[in-house]
C-alpha cells in the first residue's frame, strides 16, 4: 500500500479522517512511501505544534515514534536520488500544463511508479487528479 506523508501523519495524528486510515494502515500487508515522507510527516507534526494541537512534549514524541517505526522497517522509504529526481523532470516535461502539481506531490508519484504501485493514498485532491498521468489510480479514505 503506496501512501503519501498525509496519510501517514494521519497515523499519528488526531486529524479528520485519521481513524478511518489508521483501519487501512493496520489492514496492509506493507507500506509504503517516499523519503520524502520524513520531512513532510515531521513538517505536518510542527504544523500541529505551531497550531497549539500539540505540546512540545507531543511533538517530540511523535516525531521520536515515527522515527522509530521507519528504523524498524513499519515504513518502507523509496530512497531519493539523482536517477528518481530525472524521472521526476522527464515527467513534467510531458505532463500537461493544465495538471496542477506541486515538488513533493510529483515525487511521491514517480517513488510510487518506482516501485510498481498501481495504487496512491493521500486526501490530497490535487494529488488524486494528478495521479492518473502517473499511470495510478488515487484513492482515499
Amino acid at each position: 500500500m503506496y501512501l503519501d506523508s498525509a496519510y501517514i501523519a494521519k497515523y499519528y495524528l488526531n486529524e479528520f479522517d485519521a481513524e478511518a486510515v489508521r483501519g487501512l494502515i493496520l489492514g496492509a500487508d506493507s507500506l509504503v512511501s517516499s523519503e520524502w515522507s520524513l520531512l513532510e510527516v515531521t513538517c505536518a507534526f510542527h504544523r500541529h505544534l505551531r497550531e497549539s494541537h500539540l505540546t512540545a512534549a507531543q511533538y517530540r514524541e511523535l516525531s521520536k515514534a515515527f522515527r522509530k517505526h521507519v528504523e524498524d522497517g513499519l515504513w518502507t522509504l523509496i530512497p531519493i536520488n539523482g536517477r528518481l529526481l530525472a524521472r521526476v523532470g522527464a515527467a513534467l516535461d510531458s505532463l500537461s500544463p493544465r495538471v496542477f502539481l506541486r515538488s513533493g506531490d510529483a515525487v511521491q508519484l514517480v517513488s510510487a511508479q518506482e516501485v510498481g504501485e498501481s495504487e496512491i493514498w493521500t486526501n490530497d485532491r490535487r494529488m488524486l487528479a494528478a495521479a492518473p498521468y502517473f499511470g495510478l489510480v488515487g484513492r482515499s479514505a
